[in-house]
């Protein structure tokens, strides 16, 4: 039997929703556990629901700890970068624009937050289309921001309940 192959997302995606709540269309679940010295952040572990990621995190050795690990600031970055290139390329789709060879940075920046004195997150994203023109990359881009669900939750916040659970 014949297995099909790896297929970008439908175009279905970019669909307005038009319902009175929160529609998810994919849930998942990641939990983190102490590791080594009880602290997830140091040593713990990262599995999700599925099986499919399990990750060892470390601190980085800017904050103390020894490195050479993954660190949750490197997973945001990624996640947020993976959200942006398929926003981007599905929206390239639509308009019938061939962008090849798209690389998006996602530079995540852990540090003091000047209003409460305690930490915030700091995001850059850097996006190279070669052989798109300047300006239709620019425009690709501004929709990009505008669709992209990391830059919303960046910008504008995000629902979130956080519960003590048994």
């Amino acid at each position: 039997m014949a297995t099909k192959g790896l297929q970008a997302p439908p175009l279905s995606l970019l669909d307005k929703y038009r319902g009175r709540g929160f529609h998810p269309l994919y849930t998942t679940t990641v939990t983190v556990t102490g590791g080594e010295t009880g602290h997830g952040r140091a040593s713990g572990v990262a599995r999700s629901d599925d099986g499919n990621l399990v990750i060892n995190l470390r601190l980085p050795a800017a904050l103390g700890g020894p490195g050479n690990g993954t660190n949750p600031e490197q997973l945001f970055a990624a996640s947020y970068a993976a959200c942006f290139h398929g926003a981007l390329h599905l929206l390239a789709r639509r308009a019938r624009l061939q962008v090849d060879n798209v690389a998006v940075a996602v530079e995540v920046g852990f540090g003091r937050d000047p209003v409460d004195g305690a930490y915030a997150l700091a995001v850059q994203v850097r996006v190279r289309m070669p052989g798109v023109a300047r300006p239709l990359a620019e425009e690709l881009v501004r929709n990009t921001e505008r669709f992209c669900p990391y830059v919303k939750m960046a910008r504008q916040g995000i629902d979130s309940v956080v519960a003590v659970v048994d």
